[in-house]
């Protein structure tokens, strides 16, 4: 009963959303857990016949599967973009996910690196190696721009603007966003470039990406884990550390530096400030120190 309704979804979110395949697939994959979810207790309705209880019901029994939080609101935002489109087409008339309330999310903090564990971790890439260079210009380029993973594996030579210290990056959504590049990532990546990489042979249809495997196509997000989960050993870091911790470090660095919050968003590719605040996160130390400077029941005088 279902699939025309999700044919439809789907198209609206490719041609009037310009949504990913990823972004798309997860939408659907939204939509299709519902339909399951009717099917195993034998409901048998269109989607303008559904109403607020049913979809309370819904979301009672995802959280009963033991569905973490994020993911029950990411289902119901896919939820409520289903019937954004119904009304728009005019399938439904009411909107039954408009009451309908999504759980409070807890927010965990991040963990960061400090400044000199990211060098630390840097510097025990085993330079004697070819693969050691790219390792290097990449973590360099991860940390300099607050990459996540995906952009790293996807960032191609032609959206270099190392000239004017700029690269090109693609971020959720295909959206692009120009950001800027410290003269040390600068630095490595044209070794790497002009040293390491004129050497592998490119498959087919991967010439444009910057950094490659020995087999000569675009490293794998897989591949950039283990390697840095075996960095993070050599440099004896006890913290629990992924790709994205340098995403996490390049923004609370920022932040605690003064940057604007505006500006760190740009940089990060954050459609929203307020998934940008959970960057902002300072050190007890930090929050310390600035108390003692200006508060007045912790100045000494």
């Amino acid at each position: 009963m279902w699939e025309p309704y999700k044919k439809g979804f789907k198209s609206w979110l490719q041609l009037e959303r310009s949504l990913s395949e990823n972004s798309v697939d997860a939408y659907l994959h939204d939509i299709s857990m519902l339909t399951s979810y009717f099917e195993l207790e034998g409901i048998i309705k269109s989607p303008a016949d559904i109403i607020l209880k049913d979809l309370e019901l819904f979301v009672q029994s995802i959280h009963a599967l033991g569905m973490t939080q994020s993911s029950q609101s990411r289902i119901i935002s896919g939820l409520r973009s289903f019937y954004k489109y119904c009304l728009i087409e005019q399938i439904c008339e009411i909107d039954p996910t408009v009451l309908l309330e999504a759980p409070k999310l807890t927010r965990k903090l991040p963990d960061t690196l400090a400044f000199e564990e990211i060098e630390k971790i840097i510097s025990c890439v085993d330079l004697s190696k070819p693969e050691g260079e790219r390792n290097r210009a990449m973590f360099e380029t991860m940390y300099s721009c607050g990459l996540r993973v995906s952009e790293v594996t996807n960032l191609k030579l032609s959206c270099l603007f190392l000239e004017v210290g700029f690269v090109k990056v693609t971020g959720k959504g295909d959206k692009e966003r120009l950001v800027p590049i410290g003269s040390d990532a600068i630095k490595y990546i044209n070794i790497y470039r002009e040293n390491i990489r004129t050497q592998v042979p490119v498959i087919k249809g991967e010439e444009d990406y910057l950094f490659l495997n020995r087999r000569g196509s675009r490293i794998s997000r897989v591949m950039i884990f283990l390697i840095l989960k075996q960095l993070v050993k050599q440099a004896g870091i006890k913290k629990n550390i992924s790709p994205h911790t340098f995403r996490h470090s390049f923004a609370t660095h920022l932040v605690e530096g003064g940057a604007d919050l505006r500006a760190v968003q740009e940089m990060l590719g954050h459609q929203s400030i307020t998934t940008t605040e959970i960057y902002t996160h300072l050190d007890r130390e930090f929050l310390r120190t600035t108390l003692h400077q200006f508060h007045p029941a912790f100045k000494s005088y």
